[in-house]
Order: structure tokens, then C-alpha cells, then sequence
């Protein structure tokens, strides 16, 4: 009998390892002001995080000249760079992935970040040694498309049945269901509570340290 219910763990980014919520919000609401557009609420801008790059642009600023999202995306970015010099992981983060490595998981990761910030972020915390997988959202499909996690599972020789994907959006939930992975909600980021519950997670966690603490006991 099989010792664990899963082999193989997938994380999100921003907002389930790191605390990037903010500087992505500041960051989207300055890119509109730099063009004189609409600025979007904290609650608007929360919610398209996850999603690619230009998916987010399109869907904060829906009805827009098409024309405008590339622009967006460049101010984005290099707003991104400035806000975000002091964000870190979430407490626990380091310690946990350190636990699971050891407990025999593969982890891998599934964001909307693009390569190249996802390999920066990786090397800037040292943590790029824990991930036997990785895909970003200009390599393949954005969240929800189930592409991200059937590319993982496939490079990886992993069982679908066997996956769990963790996340802190409807966007990382959908994914999973999507993909016939199982789910887990963290609260603490992007989404709130009762959106991400609807999703029926199989867990939500209210911290890394809760978020740890059911792995090592129920994945």
C-alpha cells in the first residue's frame, strides 16, 4: 500500500510561497495611472493574480483598446521590479519545502509568473534546489487551462490521481479540477475565503504553518 495519498506536490507563486500580494496590486494600480487609465480597486487587481502576464491585463481592464494590454504589461513589469525589492517568502516556506523534499515528494511549481521572473525569484531565494519541475505562464496555457499540471505530470512520469495542486486563487483550484488533480486552498493571499471554498479544496490553510503541518499528516 501506498505510503502517502499523493507523490507529488505543485505550488504556486506568488501569494502561496511568496508575499507578493501587495507589490502586484501596487504594481497593476500604478500601470493603469502611468496611461491615464481607469485605476482598478485592490479587490480587482487581487483577483486576476495568477493568470499570465497579458491574461491579467485583459481581464483587470476589460473593454480596453487591445492595442493598450502590451503596454500595460510593460509598465507592470517595470513597476514590478521596483515594488517588489523587498518581498519575501511567507514565514515557514524554507522550513516546509526543506520537510517535504526530505519526506521523498517531488514539489514542483505552476505560476503565472514568466520564466524569466520565475528563474530570478528561484535564484534570489535559493529555493530553485527544491523543485524537480517548474512551468510558468508564457511557456504554456494560462491558469485555468489544465496545461501547466498535465505538462508537469508528463515530464515528471507522475499519476494525475496523485497530484495536489496549492494555490491561493480560483484560478489555482480550477486548474487542479480541471486537470483532475486534487486541490488545496491557502487563505492567506490573493482571493478570499469564500470564493476559494466554493472550489471545494480539500484543505484551507490559514498559514505556511497550518499549510505544513496538514501535509505532513494527510498528503
Amino acid at each position: 500500500m501506498a505510503k502517502n495519498h499523493f507523490d507529488l506536490i505543485v505550488f504556486d507563486w506568488d501569494g502561496t510561497l511568496m508575499d507578493s500580494t501587495a507589490a502586484i496590486v501596487k504594481s497593476i494600480q500604478a500601470a493603469a495611472d502611468a496611461l491615464k487609465l481607469p485605476v482598478p480597486d485592490k479587490e480587482t487587481a487581487a483577483h486576476v493574480i495568477g493568470l499570465g502576464l497579458y491574461e491579467a491585463m485583459e481581464a483587470v481592464m476589460p473593454g480596453a483598446d487591445p492595442a493598450i494590454y502590451p503596454q500595460m504589461a510593460d509598465q507592470y513589469r517595470r513597476l514590478y521590479l521596483q515594488f517588489s525589492q523587498e518581498i519575501t517568502l511567507f514565514d515557514g516556506v524554507i522550513e516546509m519545502l526543506e520537510d517535504l523534499a526530505l519526506s521523498d515528494y517531488l514539489l514542483a511549481v505552476a505560476t503565472g509568473k514568466s520564466r524569466r521572473g520565475l528563474d530570478r525569484v528561484l535564484a534570489e531565494t535559493g529555493t530553485g534546489r527544491f523543485f524537480q519541475a517548474t512551468r510558468t505562464a508564457d511557456q504554456t496555457h494560462s491558469k485555468p487551462h489544465p496545461a501547466m499540471l498535465q505538462e508537469i505530470t508528463e515530464e515528471l512520469g507522475e499519476d494525475m490521481a496523485r497530484t495536489v495542486m496549492v494555490g491561493d486563487t480560483t484560478h489555482d483550484l480550477l486548474m487542479a479540477a480541471n486537470a483532475g488533480a486534487a486541490g488545496i486552498a491557502v487563505q492567506y493571499g490573493a482571493h478570499p475565503l469564500d470564493e476559494l471554498k466554493r472550489l471545494k479544496p480539500l484543505y484551507t490553510a490559514e498559514s505556511v504553518i497550518s499549510l505544513h503541518d496538514w501535509l505532513k499528516k494527510n498528503a
